[in-house]
């Protein structure tokens, strides 16, 4: 029987990466292994795949029965919602331990890096395997989209190291270049509806029993969004309705500012300016410096609930 690899739903880069990379891996090492998916790619994505040449990993909604490995998340909303019938082999992850449980022991791989491509280039490593030309190419994409080019606070010197050794398997001179090509794919707002660019990088997380709901929209120019905010804002209010969120934040984040405009819709606006020590107007309110979800929003934000 095959092994499903897969990351969260509403998939960004690094989980469709992670399924290939890790699928090719573990196949190398003798097990069947199938990329998966959980839901549509982003465009940023299908730039990565057309650009080496990346096939489209299988749609997989349902795991009940199946043996699976899970990449870009330890949290068990992120994932199908049957995931507790399936037996997880191992973990490739970079964020913070959620509440997935097993009954089996498991190989996990968690550190604290940019993106969990850079795990599973940790684990060819470990296990001697050498990475094709796509593959490495597709990494070395994900990895520079984690860690926004090098300028996130979550990326590390084992991230860059990453990127240059993948650079070089792949043949890409100018990675930087490539990298910001993507970013100007990803920055693409013409025709997006509201709900659109509300669920286009969008997790929930449960914060000890209130549902917050976080989007973030990386841009090389957020200034695109202006006329937009009240209609996204209204589209978020629409949203928490919806998925009986406490609140829902949209991080509007400017790569080249080097920080977020922050959007909010909460039943108690305090617990997040208490979360950031700033005070809110017209929902709103710019983060300087404010790169990470991960590392510089949902720790700050999840001890005030």
């Amino acid at each position: 029987m095959s092994t499903y690899v897969f990351g969260h739903r509403n998939p960004d880069s690094d989980s469709i990466v992670g399924a290939i990379s890790l699928s090719y891996l573990k196949n190398q090492l003798g097990e069947d292994c199938i990329p998966a998916r959980q839901g549509d790619i982003s465009a940023e994505t299908e730039f990565i795949l057309n650009k080496f040449g990346g096939k489209l990993p299988v749609l997989k909604t349902s795991v009940a029965g199946e043996t699976v490995y899970i990449v870009d998340s330890t949290d068990k909303i992120h994932f199908q919602d049957d995931i507790d019938e399936a037996t997880i082999l191992g973990i490739f992850d970079h964020h913070k331990l959620g509440d997935l449980t097993t009954d089996t022991p498991l190989e996990a791989w968690i550190r604290p890096v940019g993106c969990s491509n850079t795990v599973i280039k940790e684990a060819y490593d470990h296990y001697g395997v050498a990475i094709p030309k796509d593959i490495a190419g597709m990494m070395m994409m994900a990895i520079l989209s984690d860690t926004v080019i090098f300028k996130s606070p979550t990326c590390t010197k084992v991230d860059t190291k990453a990127v240059k050794e993948l650079a070089k398997i792949a043949e890409i001179e100018d990675y930087k270049a490539l990298g910001m090509e993507m970013f100007i794919v990803k920055s693409a707002v013409n025709g997006s509806t509201a709900r659109e660019l509300n669920t286009r990088d969008y997790k929930p997380f449960d914060m000890n029993g209130s549902m917050v709901g976080v989007n973030q929209l990386e841009m090389i120019d957020i200034s695109a969004l202006d006329d937009r905010k009240y209609e996204i804002l209204e589209d978020m209010k629409k949203m928490k309705e919806e998925d009986g969120l406490h609140t829902m934040l949209v991080l509007l984040t400017d790569i080249m500012k080097e920080g977020s405009q922050l959007l909010c819709i909460s039943d108690d606006e305090s617990k997040i300016e208490a979360a950031f020590g700033k005070k809110l107007h017209n929902n709103q309110v710019w983060l300087d410096g404010v790169l990470s979800r991960k590392k510089q929003v949902i720790p700050f934000v999840q001890p005030l609930f």
